[in-house]
């Protein structure tokens, strides 16, 4: 009965719709006011904007990124050249000889407390691992000191039993002498060795940086080195005049040369930090500026194909119209 009158409904009013004329209907995407029920068009453009206005602000924060690393560069730079003078006289007298087979090797991996400064602090992670396996064997003994927050996060995931003592927040005051004297000392005071390696990553331009090592000896080292005729450079060609023994004056040779060779290191390190960020940031300021061009156009064609949309609908709409005339 009640699915009869149903259809006795149906055909009383279909003839009654059938004759009304056809309407233009207002399309979901006609304009950013005129939502339809899912507002298609609205949603699309003020996506598109809203990433927009983030990229934006993005290149803005990555250009101010550049400019603080590129004032701190020149704050770095001349001091750092300017403390390559210290350890080279060490070299030329104790020499240099980082393939020196001991029992007893300290690695110094020097790193950065922050990020977005491209691999530097990779770089230096992957050589001081490199040297840890090259000195490691049954009767010899390798330790790991790090200074800097990112080699630290690195190391202590699969090194944390070999890492002797670690330091961060370096970077946090402007460096001075005093500073890598007393973090030399400590280092010095925690740490038994026959030879520290400092890992650092040595600083030539904006763009390019080299990781290198430089090796002290202790003292004992020296010592025998001197006796079997090893590499030191030209100590055997001085003579010892005063009080002091042989053993003593090589106990001040190796600590003031590893305090030094720190803080040379410290330096070029911060500088390639900061070479390594600008590099980075402009890098990301050149994308981003490319990512808004893709996304303005991106836009501009939307908002197109949506005004040529609704140019098709209204004349579409005008010719029903006269048709049903």
């Amino acid at each position: 009965m009640a699915m009869a009158a149903f259809r006795r409904e149906g055909r009383r009013l279909l003839p009654s719709i059938a004759a009304r004329p056809i309407a233009a209907t207002p399309s979901p995407l006609s304009s950013d006011r005129e939502e339809g029920p899912l507002g298609v068009r609205s949603i699309s453009t003020q996506v598109v904007r809203n990433r927009m206005k983030s990229v934006k602000n993005i290149q803005k924060i990555t250009k101010a990124m550049k400019m603080v690393a590129a004032s701190k560069l020149r704050a770095v730079q001349g001091r750092a050249e300017n403390s390559r003078g210290l350890w080279q006289p060490f070299t030329a007298l104790l020499g240099d000889n980082p393939s020196i087979d001991v029992k007893k090797s300290v690695v110094v991996t020097l790193s950065s407390d922050k990020g977005l400064c491209g691999g530097i602090n990779s770089t230096v992670v992957k050589v001081s691992r490199a040297l840890y396996k090259l000195n490691a064997g049954p009767e010899k003994d390798v330790k790991f000191v790090i200074v800097g927050e990112k080699a630290k996060a690195i190391m202590f995931r699969d090194s944390k039993n070999d890492i002797s003592l670690t330091v961060t927040e370096l970077n946090k005051n402007p460096l001075n002498y005093a500073q890598v004297s007393v973090l030399a000392d400590d280092i010095l005071k925690n740490v038994e060795f026959d030879a520290l390696r400092i890992v650092y990553n040595k600083f030539h331009s904006v763009v390019a940086f080299l990781p290198t090592v430089a090796t002290v000896l202790s003292p004992e080292i020296i010592e025998k080195e001197s006796e079997v005729g090893g590499k030191l450079g030209e100590l055997d060609s001085y003579e010892i005049e005063g009080g002091e023994t042989k053993g003593e004056i090589l106990q001040n040779l190796a600590e003031f040369q590893f305090s030094c060779v720190m803080f040379n290191a410290v330096l070029e390190n911060a500088c390639s930090e900061m070479g390594a960020r600008m590099s980075a940031m402009d890098s990301s300021s050149r994308n981003a500026g490319e990512m808004l061009d893709r996304l303005t156009l991106t836009y501009n064609r939307t908002r197109q194909a949506s005004i040529t949309t609704e140019l098709i609908e209204i004349i579409s709409g005008a010719s029903a119209l006269e048709a049903a005339k």
